[in-house]
């Protein structure tokens, strides 16, 4: 008799398990599942195409109302391994009422005026719908709450006139920030390049890349850039990171980018910026070791985690996550 209460009790918690596993596959269960056990819910895919982006987009945008600037990061010209054209098209074409955004660089390069800006903007095919300079007429300063490298950050003044933010990011290394995600997309990216970028990097100047900030130090820096972002949006941004064509460089190495070793992995999405960072981290380490091995060494050797660790202490998400593969 109490072989077979065991072996009844068994089967009932493996049904439950399984029930959980299968749960976690349709977006509004597993929401409410994910909910329930205090984790975000993180959404993904493997179809990195046109299809398979709109498919996670439809799963967090219930809040992206008005205006909405869709974030991207144009890269040098020619990069290679910038996102594909005919993905982000597809996502800017359903959401009504967008375009994408960008600004310019601190770093002297194709990117650093305007009127480069707008010349790389057209050879990396970013034509097919306006693409807003948000610091092409100055910056504006907006709080970072509960900041403590920062009381208030730098943006460029063009982001006001935005209601929501769609933060759509290639996911891949970075020379500075060890990778670079949706954290490093709008900490980096909304900032204007003159002030904001000059206040995370603690530059000195745009030329002497060895005197700019490095380590834990700067990872902080842009959690709190990221923060004045987030805070500015509230409910109305969204975090998508794309994991392809992951270079340990970032897209701003334009083709000087180091070769490609990490296959593709596929889309994340979520309304949760932590859990998005969190969960694209875990997924690229888990790749083979030899696909792995420069992106950790990069991630680590620049204390690219602390991005992590800092966002959580700063409150901006939960590092625990349901993910729900659709």
């Amino acid at each position: 008799m109490a072989n077979s209460i065991s072996r009844r009790k068994f089967l009932q918690t493996g049904a439950i398990a399984l029930g959980t596993v299968a749960v976690s596959r349709y977006s509004g269960i597993g929401d409410a599942f994910a909910a329930q056990q205090g984790k975000s819910p993180v959404f993904f895919t493997n179809d990195i195409s046109a299809a398979g982006l709109l498919k996670v987009y439809a799963k967090i945008n219930q809040e992206i109302t008005g205006k909405v600037a869709i974030k991207v990061h144009t890269g040098e010209p020619h990069g290679p391994n910038i996102l594909p054209h005919d993905m982000v098209k597809a996502l800017q074409q359903q959401i009504a009422n967008s375009n994408l955004v960008e600004t310019n660089t601190l770093y002297k390069g194709k990117r650093f005026t305007t009127a480069d800006h707008r010349e790389t903007i057209m050879i990396n095919g970013w034509d097919f719908c306006p693409v807003d300079i948000m610091d092409e007429d100055g910056a504006v300063m907006i709080p970072v709450k509960g900041g403590k490298r920062f009381k208030e950050m730098s943006v460029g003044k063009h982001m006001l006139n935005y209601d929501s933010m769609v933060v759509l990011t290639h996911f891949k290394g970075h020379a500075m920030g060890g990778f670079g995600g949706s954290l490093k997309n709008i900490a980096i990216g909304c900032a204007d390049g003159p002030i904001g970028k000059k206040m995370v990097h603690a530059a000195p100047d745009n030329e002497h890349y060895e005197s700019w900030l490095k380590g834990e130090p700067f990872q902080e820096n842009m959690v709190e850039s990221a923060k004045a972002t987030t805070d500015h949006f509230g409910k109305r941004i969204v975090y998508i990171n794309v994991l392809r064509n992951m270079s340990v460089d970032c897209d701003c190495a334009g083709t000087k980018a180091a070769p490609v070793k990490a296959h593709d992995l596929g889309i994340l999405a979520s309304t949760d910026l932590l859990a998005v960072e969190q969960a694209s981290i875990d997924m690229v380490y888990k790749l083979p070791e030899a696909e792995l091995h420069d992106l950790k060494e990069r991630i680590e050797s620049r204390n690219g985690l602390r991005q992590l660790s800092y966002m959580k202490e700063m409150n901006m998400g939960n590092g625990q996550y349901e993910l729900i593969t659709l």
